[in-house]
C-alpha cells in the first residue's frame, strides 16, 4: 500500500487485506537499517485476525520515498502524519528496537489518542558499540555481521527456526545490505542520540506490553527496568533462550503474546 503523506511516498504493508480504518489498527514500526519485512509473520497473522495492519517503511527505508530521518522525535512526529492521512479509529502502536524508541515517543506525544503500546527490544537508552557506530558511518558491511552476530541468541544461530529453511542471519544480513547507502548509520546515530525515554514514558497513559528477550546482548533486560517503572500500566513478557531480534526468532511466541496483550486492553 502506498501512501502519499506531503508529497513524498510511504511505503505500508497490510498483510494481504486492504486498510479499513473503521476497524483498529495495528502499526509496526521497524528497527535501525531494517524495513516493512522485518514484522512479515506478525503483519499477515493479525491482518486476518481483526485489525488494520500497517507494517512501514521509514522514510528512505525499503519502498518508501525521501530521505532517512535523524532523530527520534523526527521519525515520531513523521509517524503521526501518516497516521493522520488514515485517520484509523483505534491506534495500536508496536515497534522493535529503535521502532520501539519511536512508538514510544509517538505515543507520548499524542497519548489520548493512543489505544497501546507494544515495545520488543526496548531499553531506557539503546546505546551503540562505538565500533558498530563507526563501521555503520563509513558504510562498512562488517556493521552487518556484528548487528547479526550480537543481536540472534546462541539458541538461533546453531538454526532450528520455526519456519522450516529459514536462515535468520543470512537473512538479516541482506536485508541490512538491501539499504540505502548511510541509512544504517543514520539510524543508529538516532538510537544513540535519543535520551528521552523516561521523559516520554512518563507521559504515556494507555496500556503497554514490553516483550523481552532473555539473551539479549543489544539491549538488554536490566536496561528496560528503569523504563518499566515510569509506564504506569505495563505488562512484560520475557521470551527464554532469545535474542534481540526477538520478533523474528520466536515468531509464534511473539504473536501470542501480542495477540492475548491486544484481546486485553480491545
Amino acid at each position: 500500500m502506498n501512501i502519499d503523506v506531503n508529497g513524498s511516498r510511504v511505503f505500508a504493508h497490510t498483510g494481504g487485506r486492504n486498510f479499513d480504518p473503521s476497524i483498529p489498527a495495528l502499526i509496526l514500526i521497524h528497527g535501525a537499517g531494517n524495513d516493512h519485512t522485518f514484522w512479515g509473520m506478525q503483519t499477515r497473522y493479525f491482518a486476518h485476525h481483526g485489525y488494520s495492519v500497517l507494517a512501514l517503511d521509514l522514510p528512505g527505508h525499503g519502498r518508501s520515498g525521501g530521505k532517512p530521518l535523524s532523530s527520534i522525535t523526527d521519525m515520531s512526529s513523521w509517524l503521526w502524519q501518516v497516521i493522520e492521512c488514515l485517520r484509523p479509529s483505534q491506534i495500536n502502536l508496536a515497534g522493535h528496537s529503535m521502532g520501539s524508541l519511536i512508538a514510544l515517543e509517538a505515543a507520548a506525544m499524542h497519548p489520548d489518542k493512543t489505544k497501546s503500546l507494544i515495545l520488543a527490544g526496548a531499553a531506557e537508552r539503546v546505546a551503540v558499540h562505538k565500533d558498530l557506530l563507526e563501521a555503520s558511518l563509513k558504510n562498512d558491511p562488517s556493521s552487518y555481521d556484528m548487528i547479526t552476530d550480537w543481536g540472534f541468541s546462541k539458541w538461533s544461530h546453531l538454526g532450528g527456526h520455526q519456519v522450516p529453511g529459514l536462515w535468520m542471519q543470512g537473512g538479516s544480513k541482506a536485508l541490512l545490505a538491501s539499504g540505502s547507502t548511510g541509512v544504517l548509520g543514520c539510524d543508529l546515530v538516532a538510537c544513540n542520540e535519543y535520551a528521552q525515554a523516561i521523559e516520554a514514558a512518563k507521559k504515556i497513559i494507555c496500556p503497554s506490553l514490553i516483550i523481552i528477550g532473555s539473551k539479549d546482548r543489544m539491549t538488554p533486560p536490566a536496561m528496560a527496568e528503569n523504563l518499566i517503572k515510569n509506564l504506569v500500566n505495563v505488562e512484560i513478557q520475557s521470551i527464554e533462550s532469545t535474542g534481540h531480534m526477538i520478533i523474528v526468532e520466536r515468531i509464534n511466541e511473539a504473536i501470542d503474546i501480542i495477540a492475548d496483550f491486544l484481546k486485553q486492553v480491545a
